[in-house]
């Protein structure tokens, strides 16, 4: 079954990596952002992966290992590797430096223009872009690996976490895009690191495939699904709810999560076999 999803979960996975370029045109295009609704966006995204991982994504995870491992030995592979996917992405959060960690560099809220104007040629600022770039591209590598793994199992779950992720990928493309702007006044040089920053998520999705396809079976994939799981979890809580507060102190966040848990839970309910 899963064979047949994998052209489909590529695509997928690069249209949710290539929307830090859709980030990189809304920096250079506009002076300031709606941070109302980008905070919105950011906790919608955060609701869909975060309801998506407890209802959906570590269930079948579990499923799959019980299946194959037995009641008693599968949910606890399936509870290690939740966690062990937490601490993987928390320990790659950990050897990013705080100072060119984007998600630790938002801009207060209300303002996309945090920098001097793009003239100064400042190359401490272009410094800061190309570090955002390398930093997001290591934290795309295993959102790639999730929404291609999700979208082998189900397309539909697949389509909607390659969607909270692009959502995701937007402020990222402007954390690379306005520094390398204002040290360079060169648009397409921002916008094209920018955009060049979200491939590690195709690649992710491929380099995983490579590896794991000779060996997928119940076992692989339940321990996949929950790994994915705990990825999903601690994105939304360590960046993508931090984001969205900084871009909005009050409560826009909160109601985007839960329009996000809403809207996650209706449509599995309306496409659940």
């Amino acid at each position: 079954m899963w064979q047949s999803n994998v052209w489909f979960a590529f695509l997928l996975t690069l249209f949710a990596g290539l929307s830090t370029g859709v980030g990189g045109i809304v920096a250079l295009l506009s002076k300031k952002a709606n941070t109302r609704f980008l905070s919105g966006a950011l906790g919608f995204s955060a609701g869909v992966m975060i309801y998506v991982s407890f209802v959906e994504i570590l269930p079948k995870g579990q499923e799959a290992l019980v299946a194959s491992q037995g009641a008693v030995a599968g949910p606890w592979i399936a509870t290690a590797a939740f966690f062990g996917g937490i601490l993987t992405i928390a320990a790659i959060d950990y050897l990013i430096p705080e100072s060119t960690n984007p998600h630790h560099n938002m801009c207060e809220p209300g303002a996309l223009d945090c920098d001097p104007e793009p003239a100064v040629q400042d190359s401490s600022l272009a410094r800061m872009g190309l570090l955002a770039a390398l930093a997001i591209a290591i934290h795309n590598f295993p959102e790639g690996l999730a929404t291609f793994a999700s979208t082998l199992k189900d397309p539909k779950l697949g389509v909607a976490i390659a969607v909270a992720v692009a959502i995701h990928n937007i402020p990222e493309g402007i954390a690379v895009a306005v520094p390398l702007f204002y040290a360079t006044g060169n648009r397409r040089k921002a916008f094209s690191y920018a955009l060049l920053s979200g491939l590690s998520e195709p690649l992710g999705a491929l380099v995983g495939y490579l590896l794991l396809a000779p060996f997928f079976n119940d076992t692989v994939l339940g321990i996949l699904f929950a790994f994915v799981a705990g990825i999903m979890v601690f994105i939304s809580l360590d960046e993508l709810l931090p984001a969205a507060r900084a871009y909005d102190q009050e409560h826009i966040p909160i109601y985007g999560l839960v329009a996000g848990m809403a809207v996650m839970a209706i449509s599995l309910l309306l496409f659940a076999s």
